[in-house]
């Protein structure tokens, strides 16, 4: 079930500037790919749940969710099926202030990201603090499209984009670094595009 037949061969521009990682060509669209049916959440049925293991720390409505603090974040964006996409412009709540909200600090180094459709995929808890990773509202100023993975989504623009999560519903922070859906079918366990980490086998 690993997708390589996705790459396309097409070459990244020569004045990328160096924002372009190994093997990935610049995508002026937005390509949409899932691992199954694309699910349709209306907001009044959305909720987000943190966990620790199998219990949960706290769980917030969709009007809950929005009333945390909204951050905005601009990034480029890489995709394991070789394209990347620049300056994606996001609102949403950042995990710091999730957890703030929650009262907590990470109580483990690893969390699995869990989503409507049954997928999941793990990320290391560092990756998602520090500003780095947040739960988006809205792309481009508007919500986002149920293809993209509205009405939220997880955002962990650094790593190869399987990592952010689509039609999320919360996080999960477990004990051991857990495979998740593609980690499973042959997809690295970390994914960094940068170190061209798309197969269980890549360094």
């Amino acid at each position: 079930m690993v997708t390589r037949g996705f790459f396309s061969g097409r070459k990244p521009p020569t004045d990328a500037d160096g924002r372009i990682p190994p093997g990935q060509y610049l995508e002026q669209s937005f390509p949409v790919l899932a691992a199954g049916p694309t699910p349709r959440v209306r907001t009044e049925d959305w909720s987000f749940t943190l966990k620790h293991g199998p219990r949960p720390l706290k769980k917030w409505t969709w009007a809950e969710f929005n009333a945390l603090p909204l951050s905005r974040m601009t990034r480029d964006i890489h995709c394991v099926t070789a394209w990347t996409k620049f300056d994606t412009s996001w609102q949403g709540v950042l995990v710091d202030d999730i957890l703030v909200d929650a009262g907590i600090a990470p109580p483990t180094a690893f969390t699995l990201a869990h989503s409507f459709d049954g997928y999941a995929t793990n990320v290391p808890a560092k990756d998602l603090t520090g500003g780095k990773a947040m739960v988006a509202l809205l792309y481009e100023g508007k919500p986002i499209t149920p293809d993209h993975g509205g009405p939220a989504r997880l955002l962990v623009p650094h790593l190869y984009f399987w990592k952010s999560a689509k039609w999320l519903n919360g996080l999960q922070f477990t004990e051991h670094d857990e495979p998740g859906f593609w980690e499973l079918r042959g997809y690295h366990i970390y994914g960094d595009p940068w170190r061209e980490q798309r197969y269980t086998d890549d360094p």
